[in-house]
């Protein structure tokens, strides 16, 4: 009797196990079919070229060549520092978001590379959704294919966020420093690469001390990744040059 009661306990445990596994599989599926969709509707309304002509065209657009070596190291270290090494999407940061957001129970940590950040901030909205983040990807990829690393790099500086009514690195450099992107000292670099983090917190008009917190820890990731010497992080940090009074309205606010 034992037997044939552990039997079927085995046989209930094991269907129930294939029912929640098909339902896994299913619902992923559906999710990836939703986000393939929607990241060919964007595609298809907006072509990768076109879409970086839009941003080119912007007033204030800054090319690469014209950002200081250390702002894009920054932002490379303090962003997604295998950039260069991944073809869009991370799955080293993927899986490391996944197990934060599991064990906090929270959807706060995304591990989206450049390229995703890219990709979202040209065709998607803002909020956190698994059919616009499988869609993201799909657009990464894409991305990717068709624009060098150098070329998406200067797409993103040129449309994140930096607080303040500012939407590209060179707006932002304007309205915090009242000066050009290519003469912004290593201090001012590392502290704007930090901004895009949490625009609204590190905002310099509105929480300076936040925002030079969040630099000391896009300098230690510099060292940490990009061969940043301990003696040049405290050169830096030590380089407070913002001077007050030098903040100007920001194009287009």
């Amino acid at each position: 009797m034992k037997t044939k009661q552990k039997h079927t306990a085995f046989v209930i445990i094991r269907w129930t196990v294939l029912t929640v596994f098909l339902v896994c599989v299913l619902a992923a599926g559906a999710v990836t079919f939703r986000g393939y969709f929607l990241y060919t509707s964007a595609l298809e309304g907006l072509p990768t070229q076109t879409a970086a002509r839009q941003v080119r065209d912007q007033q204030g657009f800054t090319p690469l060549e014209d950002l200081p070596e250390t702002y894009l190291e920054a932002v490379v270290a303090a962003e997604d520092h295998r950039f260069y090494d991944h073809g869009g999407v991370d799955p080293l940061a993927i899986g490391r978001a996944l197990w934060n957001d599991l064990r906090t129970l929270s959807f706060a940590e995304g591990g989206s590379t450049i390229t995703q950040q890219l990709a979202k901030n040209l065709y998607f909205s803002q909020e956190k959704e698994l059919t616009r983040k499988v869609a993201e990807v799909f657009m990464a990829w894409k991305l990717e294919s068709d624009f060098s690393k150098q070329e998406l790099l200067e797409l993103y500086v040129n449309c994140i966020y930096f607080g303040s009514g500012c939407y590209s690195v060179g707006d932002a450099s304007r309205t915090y420093f009242g000066k050009e992107p290519a003469a912004m000292t290593d201090w001012e670099a590392t502290l704007l690469a930090g901004i895009p983090n949490a625009p609204s917190v590190y905002d310099l008009n509105e929480n300076p001390d936040l925002a030079q917190q969040r630099q000391r820890q896009v300098v230690e990731l510099m060292v940490k990744y990009s061969g940043l010497t301990q003696r040049k992080a405290d050169l830096i940090l030590g380089d407070s040059s913002m001077e007050e009074g030098t903040v100007v309205p920001c194009a287009g606010s």
